[in-house]
């Protein structure tokens, strides 16, 4: 598993829990479907990397997933989202920009997609050595 290479900022920990007690209907409506999903991939929820505070992060797949509401489309808030992803984007995270009203719409869509995204940016297992390891001798035979 990789682990983060971002160091976090100071006090960024307690600002995540902050956030983790005042989410917004279409984040908490998406963690509810994102933590129940055994044997598939592990999210996490308001997660600090940096300076900033990822919506839900997938440390495995190094994928992040930010669900905008409509204040993402106005004023210098596009430029900053895009310095936002520029910098996770450097530090080897791709950032998955979900609109809200569609996670409100159609979650089951939105879960898949994200999930798809998650599965495909998933290293690759090691493959097995070629022939495999020598068999076991067996006992008896010479």
């Amino acid at each position: 598993m990789l682990k983060d290479r971002a160091p976090k900022a100071r006090g960024s920990i307690g600002k995540a829990r902050r956030l983790r007690r005042a989410m917004s209907l279409p984040d908490v409506l998406l963690w509810q479907v994102l933590r129940c999903r055994p044997g598939g991939p592990k999210f996490r929820r308001q997660h600090p990397s940096g300076v900033f505070i990822l919506d839900f992060y997938c440390s495995d797949a190094r994928l992040a997933i930010e669900v905008d509401g409509g204040v993402h489309d106005r004023g210098d808030r596009p430029n900053k989202d895009a310095v936002r992803g520029d910098w996770f984007a450097a530090q080897g995270i791709l950032t998955l920009r979900v609109p809200a009203r569609d996670v409100l719409v159609d979650l089951d869509e939105v879960v898949r997609f994200i999930v798809a995204q998650a599965e495909a940016w998933l290293p690759l297992p090691y493959p097995a050595a070629p022939g495999g390891p020598p068999p076991p001798d067996k006992l008896g035979e010479e």
